[in-house]
């Protein structure tokens, strides 16, 4: 069981804080239900009431420096998804997106951009599904980086590139 003051993922929300946990009294509610109370790091406006015992959306603990260190060093041998069919590539998406897992998310982010620059250099346009997953993904992943490196979410990419070409000198 998760604790108040924790930093979790819950599900497409991304990044929240428990700020408490117990039985809730407004009338949607079930009286006889624990709930979380998530407030989402990037949404400060939002609450959230998360049944403790939830196994519909995933709710994980935040990585740690470590973890997206591990993570970013990871990133060029993560393998892209080559789903030719429309309908079946945006299910992956949707199934990547729903596991709130990083190096999922990666995958997503790798296809949709080899994808991005094939259509573009066959004169074609970046469809509309690819253009919302990546935005959707890439949201959700560069929250959780920027919460854990302590740095604005707009800097996550440049954070990555110059993490990745630091290890292509060292190595």
């Amino acid at each position: 069981m998760f604790q108040v003051n924790e930093n979790v993922i819950y599900g497409n929300h991304g990044v929240c804080r428990i700020t408490d946990c117990g039985r809730l009294s407004i009338s949607i509610a079930d009286k006889d239900k624990m709930y979380y109370t998530l407030q989402p790091i990037y949404q400060n406006e939002t609450v959230i009431y998360a049944p403790v015992d939830n196994c519909r959306i995933v709710m994980r603990y935040v990585m740690s420096k470590e973890d997206v260190d591990e993570l970013i060093r990871e990133i060029p041998d993560i393998e892209t998804l080559w789903v030719v069919n429309e309908r079946e590539r945006e299910l992956q998406y949707k199934t990547a997106l729903k596991s709130c897992d990083c190096r999922e998310l990666v995958k997503i982010i790798k296809t949709i951009y080899k994808r991005r620059e094939a259509r573009i250099q066959n004169g074609k346009k970046v469809t509309a599904i690819d253009e919302r997953y990546y935005r959707m993904v890439a949201d959700q992943l560069n929250g959780e980086l920027a919460f854990v490196l302590n740095i604005d979410k707009d800097h996550v990419d440049s954070y990555i590139s110059d993490r990745l070409h630091q290890e292509k000198i060292e190595n």
